[in-house]
């Protein structure tokens, strides 16, 4: 399999904001994402988040495992953190995608990041990118799918999970700022 990312091309982008009710001093976006509890993962964008769990890499960086329903398409994201901070987390994934065709393999970049608003609230965004791999690239081609069929596809269905998603993911967030523990 090849994981030759082409970052050139944009499978999806879509970024979606909501305010938490709490100070930016007690948002803690890093340790609510490796410490989030299946269920609460689950909650926050049901029926299409069905797993996740924390791991790291050999080296040790922190990751995050998602498994979630996009459209049609179980999602497996290995996502690796590139930054962790209080308020912002860059992950990203070599996701495998098992789609009705079959299986391949997209980058996924997810964003997750708060920012002040005043002494009482911050705003929270999530923000999604897909490019395609070179093998994604050939699955489409033996399918017969047009580069722009499949990234109207992962648009709409990826821009739809995310929207539904960032408010509760927020709200998740917020309740944990506000409980006062990590």
């Amino acid at each position: 399999m090849s994981d030759t990312i082409l970052s050139d091309r944009e499978l999806s982008n879509s970024a979606y904001s909501h305010i938490i009710q709490a100070p930016i001093e007690k948002i803690d976006i890093a340790a609510w994402l490796f410490k989030l509890p299946e269920a609460e993962y689950q909650r926050c964008c049901p029926p299409d988040h069905i797993s996740c769990g924390t791991t790291s890499t050999d080296d040790g960086t922190p990751m995050s495992i998602n498994v979630e329903m996009i459209g049609k398409t179980l999602m497996i994201q290995h996502y690796v953190a590139e930054v962790a901070t209080p308020a912002l987390c860059r992950m990203v994934s070599v996701s495998d995608a098992f789609t009705p065709n079959g299986r391949t393999r997209v980058q996924v970049i997810w964003t997750l990041s708060a920012k002040r608003i005043d002494d009482l609230t911050c705003e929270y965004t999530n923000s999604v990118q897909a490019h395609p791999t070179a093998e994604f690239m050939e699955f489409i081609a033996s399918h017969k799918i047009s580069f722009e069929e499949a990234a109207a596809g992962r648009q709409r269905d990826g821009g739809d999970h995310n929207r539904r998603e960032t408010p509760l993911f927020a709200a998740s967030i917020e309740r944990k700022a506000l409980a006062g523990h990590s």
